[in-house]
């Protein structure tokens, strides 16, 4: 069965879904996206995302391609026609099509809409869980705006590519002063030796991830204490534990960093335990 997208109007193929070579997106990364997690025939934290999505829009002054209502109608027939009960759905608009030019095309321009689905393996998933995940850091090297959720990527690809390289599945981009900023796709955090969880504020110098604000929530219902503040890489590698969050991922222990095992080397309960909880906890609708 061939996945299908919708592009603009329409569902087709992937095979003859293309790329207008003026699309803003090709040309200058002028484009934001967001990937909301599929599971159990539910969309995960739908409304986080989506709010999400409306703030990178407006920061980077692109008009929605169509309304709220009609994008969730969208993502939610995307879903049904590649038959995705678990996995992920993507969203994507630019600024859209317009002859190659710096700036902003005329108002008349439609932003270009994007939407993918496809399936995951939730067994592999909790399999990879319990065997947890290595982790490198790289120097920060990305813009500022961190916090708009851009298709602009290459700082993140390369240090995807580098952990890759080092036999590991994620980069922490660290701070000149040796803070630990986040994961090149996910949010970085700890458990410090008292059981407290700690994890980088979102106020500037890292994208607020959803399934970040979920786990907070999650924290609250298993009477975890959550900090934020920066924490060091040092101070990460002797922590109880630490762990990833996002929305490809949910949450995934990390057991080393940089070649050093995080505590005994093995995921850890508090990580696990919140893996565990997160479904019930996070807001969901009918896929």
């Amino acid at each position: 069965m061939p996945r299908i997208a919708y592009v603009n109007g329409r569902y087709l193929p992937h095979s003859q879904a293309g790329v207008h070579i003026e699309d803003r997106g090709y040309q200058f990364a002028d484009g934001v996206y967001e990937v909301c997690e599929v599971a159990r025939g539910f969309i995960v934290d739908s409304v986080g995302h989506l709010n999400r999505l409306d703030r990178s829009l407006s920061e980077l002054r692109i008009a929605w391609p169509v309304n709220r209502a009609v994008l969730v109608h969208i993502m939610r027939e995307v879903i049904a026609r590649n038959r995705v009960h678990n996995g992920m759905v993507y969203l994507q608009v630019t600024r859209g099509v317009a002859p190659r030019d710096h700036v902003f095309p005329a108002g008349t321009t439609l932003s270009s809409l994007v939407v993918t689905a496809k399936r995951t393996d939730p067994v592999a998933s909790a399999k990879r869980a319990t065997a947890g995940i290595k982790v490198i850091t790289v120097p920060e090297n990305r813009w500022d705006r961190v916090d708009i959720k851009s298709v602009g990527l290459l700082p993140n690809v390369l240090a995807r590519q580098q952990a890759k390289e080092a036999g590991a599945q994620e980069a922490w981009f660290v701070d000149p002063d040796g803070t630990v900023k986040e994961g090149a796709a996910t949010n970085a955090w700890i458990v410090t030796k008292d059981g407290h969880l700690v994890t980088r504020p979102a106020d500037s110098g890292i994208l607020r991830g959803i399934t970040r604000t979920t786990l907070m929530d999650v924290a609250k219902k298993l009477g975890l204490k959550v900090e934020e503040r920066g924490f060091t890489v040092e101070e990460a590698k002797s922590a109880r534990e630490a762990f990833m969050t996002a929305a490809t991922t949910v949450i995934m222990p990390i057991v080393a960093i940089d070649g050093q095992p995080v505590a005994n080397g093995h995921p850890g309960s508090v990580a696990l335990s919140l893996r565990e909880a997160f479904f019930d906890v996070a807001e969901k609708i009918q896929a």
